[in-house]
């Protein structure tokens, strides 16, 4: 197993490349979308981004895809200072909208998304992680949540806000979009469409030597701002592999969302997807309680039994990268970084002792 580090779009610098390597990380995985655009969110103080019914911001350059180049250039930072780049985290939802919503340009965007993952595959970069959902994150607050007072995130209750036209994953993809909201979908619509997604990229990300990575719903709701979920139980990340057996066809394994989930055990899931071979990477968090009444704790205080999970993985013969994703916020001057360094801590000892 491989101790990692995500990095949010504003930290892809050097001062974030030391610090994650100071903390022991090995590989890192990177967002290219900055999430951080609305005023609610900042990027001085960063745990995630968080927001309500407006979202987190707008949404990048719908005729501009990531270019090999661009991607290249960040790899190679990375290296230089001794680390790994494992894995892109998320789609634009600029690039991908109309594939999310079955919308007129669909064929269009999904032609990007096949270049894009050609890119990501040419600059040498082995996984894309992805979370194919209309709502996206949504119907969390912040406050004092964890051990000593630690400020994290929760949810203590179902936001059923529809979204508003012109926005799709948290994020305005049209600003000019007509009043009203997002037309009504079926679970049955939203399977269909990410078989199309599926079945058209899969290909391209075998040719091109990239694994696909599917991130559990965040929250684990069937149905949030009035929008049917994929996989909110355990078994559904079955149902999605099923859909098509390329063995790019993966997973982006989260404790914390999985932990959330109503049914199912978060140890047999663990144990059934590794087995498999289909986890990529891992989140490697902590959580107490399920929707839609859930904490977001410190990684040794939740309901999860972390050293549990690393021996099922073990036993498996795991090799992928685990990242702490993110954490509670400590009481000091840098708040983020005290935070994610002990989370680090925990992980590569933990590592070391199974």
């Amino acid at each position: 197993m491989k101790l990692g580090f995500g990095l949010y779009k504003h930290m892809l610098n050097e001062t974030h490349y030391k610090f994650a390597r100071q903390c022991g990380a090995t590989h890192i995985v990177v967002h290219m979308v900055d999430y951080f655009g609305h005023e609610k969110n900042s990027k001085e103080n960063t745990n995630q981004p968080v927001g309500e019914k407006e979202g987190w911001g707008k949404a990048g350059n719908a005729s501009q895809i990531w270019s090999v180049e661009e991607l290249s250039k960040i790899k190679q930072e990375i290296n230089k200072h001794g680390m790994e780049l494992e894995a892109i985290e998320n789609f634009d939802p600029a690039h991908w909208y109309d594939v999310l919503l079955d919308g007129p340009k669909k064929q269009e965007q999904i032609e990007g998304l096949k270049q894009l993952i050609r890119n990501v595959g040419a600059a040498g970069i082995p996984v894309f992680g992805y979370n194919f959902s209309l709502a996206g994150v949504s119907s969390r607050v912040m406050g004092e949540f964890a051990r000593g007072g630690a400020v994290s995130v929760a949810m203590e209750k179902e936001d059923d806000t529809p979204i508003p036209n012109g926005m799709v994953w948290n994020m305005v993809y049209d600003q000019d979009a007509p009043p009203g909201v997002m037309p009504p979908a079926t679970p049955e619509q939203l399977w269909s469409r990410v078989q199309f997604f599926l079945d058209e990229l899969l290909p391209v990300a075998e040719e091109a030597g990239v694994r696909l990575a599917a991130h559990p719903d965040d929250p684990p709701l069937p149905f949030l701002r009035k929008t049917p979920r994929l996989v909110h139980q355990p078994e559904l990340y079955q149902k999605l592999i099923d859909l098509n057996p390329s063995p790019a066809n993966t997973l982006e394994f989260c404790l914390g969302s999985v932990a959330e989930m109503t049914g199912g055990d978060v140890y047999e899931a663990t144990d059934k997807y590794s087995k498999q071979g289909r986890i990529s990477y891992i989140h490697f968090r902590n959580v107490v309680g399920k929707v839609p009444n859930y904490k977001e704790v410190f990684i040794d205080e939740g309901d999860i039994d972390m050293l549990m999970i690393l021996r099922i993985l073990k036993a498996n013969n795991f090799d992928g990268v685990l990242i702490p994703d993110h954490t509670p916020q400590m009481s000091c001057d840098a708040p983020w970084h005290s935070g994610m360094a002990y989370a680090m801590g925990y992980m590569k000892a933990a590592i070391a002792f199974v």
